[in-house]
Formats: C-alpha cells, structure tokens, sequence
C-alpha cells in the first residue's frame, strides 16, 4: 500500500525508517505521474513488509522536493539508513524501479 506523505511526516516515516523507502514525488495535474502510479502500487503490494511506499504531492509539500532539488516529476526517491542512495526521474517502466528495489534488501 502507498501512503500519503507530507513535508512534517517526512523526517518520522521515511528518514527514520528502519525498512528502505520508496517516495514518489508527484503532482495531480501531472500526466506522467498518473501513468508511474499503478507501478508503484503494485510493487508496493508486491514488497508489502519490506519495503515502505510513500506518495508525495510536491504542490501541497514543497519542502521535501527543495530539500533533494526535485527539478522534474515523477520523481522515484529510494532512501536506505535515513539517506537518499538512488532516484529515478520520469514514467519509466516497472523492470527499471524493481531492480533498485532489490538492491536495497
């Protein structure tokens, strides 16, 4: 399940996670953003209690995407010990997101 993030959780649920993260920052009015999001709920049911899965609006949360200089969306972020350690910018398809996910186990 993906969970709805905000700038004032950011710090609790995914820098201090004791589990890798996966954050997509997105916008509604984004298209590509629409297209990645059925990927990442998928991988989310797939990597259920292993991974954690965050959706970030960047319109409503800003901080966050200024903090990593979030320049495009959809952007994947995939932190591990508290620190950003890969990004994935763009729609892209799930065999590129899953190998990273795997890594990070």
């Amino acid at each position: 399940m993906v969970i709805d993030l905000t700038d004032k959780e950011f710090e609790q649920k995914v820098i201090k996670s004791d589990v890798p993260v996966l954050v997509d920052l997105w916008a509604p009015w984004c298209g590509p953003c629409r297209m990645i999001a059925p990927i990442v709920d998928k991988l989310s049911e797939k990597y259920s209690g292993k991974f954690k899965f965050f959706r970030l609006n960047v319109d409503e949360n800003p901080q966050t995407a200024a903090r990593y200089r979030v320049m495009s969306i959809p952007t994947l972020m995939f932190f591990k010990g508290g620190a950003a350690v890969d990004t994935v910018v763009g729609a892209v398809p799930e065999k590129v997101i899953a190998p990273k996910i795997d890594a990070l186990l």
